[in-house]
């Protein structure tokens, strides 16, 4: 498959990202830290979709928020292994290319 496929087929996964990373940077500084797991459960469904595609991620997230509640234990939560680890740049979206 060519790069420019790959890329074009990571653009709903780099859309979901977008939307995540600034609801993280303005809205989420507005509830503070609220969350009984770590890490929150929008950077765990960040993560999620990074790693495990938009379907998958947002199953993840979803889950990951219906186990959010009062009396949830909380603790560290990381998601789950994937088959293949993709490359992120620092503003959070996925490459074309996986991690070495």
């Amino acid at each position: 498959m060519s790069q420019g496929l790959k890329r074009l087929g990571l653009l709903p996964r780099n859309i979901c990202v977008a939307i995540l990373v600034a609801y993280r940077a303005v809205i989420s500084p507005l509830y503070g830290d609220v969350c009984r797991y770590y890490p929150s459960c929008s950077a765990y469904a960040l993560q999620a979709i990074q790693q495990h595609g938009v379907v998958r991620g947002i199953w993840l997230g979803a889950r990951r928020i219906l186990r959010c509640h009062p009396w949830a234990a909380g603790g560290v939560d990381d998601i789950p292994e994937p088959r293949e680890r993709l490359a992120t740049n620092r503003a959070g979206f996925v490459l074309a290319h996986k991690e070495q």
